[in-house]
């Protein structure tokens, strides 16, 4: 019987961690299907899943798309698939076990014991809760957060979170073809129109622990899409409603 719950996972140059994250994700008591949007990853990834599809049949889905466009184009070609089958909750993790799949149990009760639209996996709702991110990156990450609060006037307190569960309802609600951002911002984005269409907004406390293995997609380009792309989220819920 298919879930109702479908966890998008991202990859790029990810061999080292998607076969584990999919063996985690499977052997969790609540039932998840799987899809993995692979950007044609140069070390197998995408091959890798195809070989474990034949054990989790109907379970594990892939997606390969020709090149490396962006976390945010990723999610929504996720989102797209995902709209295209009955699921009703629909989750963004990474693939790199910074977040725990044990907690897409914890984002799912809140879901359906909250009354929650979507559900915020928070590295900051009780206090600051990072495991070996140096310090830089953490006040660099909780900074973007304030910062985020701030500008956009959501009290989500992890605003740039990754890892986060969908109503049906609240991904159908937007206009994907709207969604701008690639990076942290877009994350912010999708939380804040969220934000702004009045669904329910639920942070869920988690740990969050860096990468052991492969290297981070994390580059000066998507920091300056945060900072810069906030201000413009701001300005267009002024004045342009219709992009939202």
């Amino acid at each position: 019987m298919q879930s109702d719950s479908i966890v998008i996972i991202p990859t790029y140059n990810e061999i080292e961690n998607v076969g584990l994250i999919i063996s985690a994700v499977f052997e969790l008591k609540k039932s998840f299907d799987i899809l993995v949007v692979d950007d044609n990853s140069p070390d197998g990834t995408a091959e890798k899943v195809r070989e474990l599809q034949a054990q989790y049949p109907n379970r594990l889905h892939l997606e390969v798309r020709r090149e490396k466009s962006g976390l945010g184009t990723a999610y929504i070609h996720g989102f797209r698939w995902a709209l295209d089958r009955p699921y009703e909750f629909i989750f963004e993790m990474d693939a790199d076990f910074s977040h725990n799949p044990r907690d897409l149990i914890r984002l799912y009760n809140a879901a359906l014991n909250q009354n929650a639209d979507l559900i915020v996996g928070s590295r900051y709702i009780n206090g600051v809760n990072v495991v070996n991110w140096p310090l830089r990156r953490v006040l660099l990450s909780y900074g973007a957060s304030v910062y985020v609060k701030l500008i956009t006037g959501m009290r989500v307190q992890d605003p740039t979170a990754g890892f986060v569960c969908y109503s049906r309802k609240v991904i159908a609600s937007l206009n994907l073809d709207a969604v701008e951002f690639v990076g942290y911002a877009f994350q912010i984005e999708m939380k804040f129109k969220a934000h702004l269409k009045n669904f329910n907004i639920v942070e869920v406390p988690i740990i969050f622990q860096d990468r052991t293995r492969g290297k981070s997609k994390m580059n000066g380009k998507i920091i300056n899409e945060a900072i810069f792309g906030v201000l413009k989220l701001k300005w267009r819920s002024l004045w342009n409603k219709k992009y939202f």
